[in-house]
């Protein structure tokens, strides 16, 4: 049976006076309105996927999820939200990148170090290596490093218990950073596209001409020697969102950088 609301007999949801309107930070915008009809009325104008938002200054925003509330009298209540992206963050295609950066440390070989060949304050010295006194048919280095060679080819292991620090020791934990972000677009190929350059590399951060990490982490990501990319795009993820596209991704950074055959340049 249709029910009277100020006159109204509900047989078409009734817009509710007033709405809630928020902005994410990022130019992702999420507005609410309250619908009310009568509980046989036919919602689909309401809770159709995609439909535009009512709320003024809001019409780029369509409607993405719903509830309905039954309530007494044979009065369903709707609240529908709509997200949008801002039209004044980039056109309204894409919003900003939400960014976070993880340093932890793994291990790794010891002699991986960067400073494991350094000569006089590194861990094993500069080749050539002399004869080792404890295997003479090894060569031995600082901190009793020893090797097959006499040019430093095989470590063989921290052999010289006069060294205890390092005596016995392979491994050692090495920094490790990855940088994950968030966005939303309402362009159909980005999602795509992205997902395509997983595996590959840049020196700058941008990828598919969309820059995925802040400026004030850095613009410049090769390594000084061999002007290798020291960021790989390890990760994308991606969902709909009402009629937007949520694209969840990761970034791997290697101080060593990628070497381009393996890890080609995006």
């Amino acid at each position: 049976m249709a029910r009277i609301e100020n006159g109204n007999a509900l047989t078409t949801p009734v817009q509710q006076p007033g709405g809630k309107f928020s902005d994410d930070g990022y130019g992702l915008i999420t507005a609410t309105v309250v619908w009310k009809s009568d509980q046989s009325a036919s919602l689909g104008s309401v809770v159709n996927r995609g439909s535009t938002c009512p709320l003024a200054g809001a019409s780029f925003c369509d409607a993405h999820k719903y509830s309905i509330t039954y309530d007494s009298l044979d009065i369903a209540t709707i609240v529908v939200e709509y997200v949008g992206i801002d039209p004044s963050i980039n056109s309204g295609t894409i919003t900003n990148r939400q960014v976070g950066v993880s340093q932890g440390l793994t291990s790794e070989h010891i002699s991986t170090h960067p400073s494991f060949f350094t000569a006089t304050t590194g861990i094993a010295g500069a080749a050539p290596f002399g004869a080792s006194t404890i295997d003479t048919s090894q060569f031995a280095g600082l901190n009793g490093a020893h090797f097959a060679k006499a040019g430093g080819s095989t470590f063989l292991g921290f052999k010289d218990p006069a060294s205890p620090l390092y005596y016995g020791r392979t491994n050692y934990l090495s920094p490790q950073t990855s940088f994950s972000g968030i966005f939303y677009t309402s362009t159909q190929n980005t999602p795509k596209e992205l997902v395509a350059l997983v595996g590959k590399t840049s020196g700058t951060g941008t990828f598919n001409s969309i820059s995925l990490l802040p400026s004030y982490m850095g613009t410049a990501y090769i390594t000084a020697t061999g002007s290798r990319n020291q960021l790989l795009l390890a990760q994308v993820n991606v969902e709909d969102f009402g009629l937007l596209y949520k694209v969840n991704y990761e970034i791997r950074y290697n101080r060593d950088g990628y070497v381009a055959p393996v890890y080609p340049a995006a």
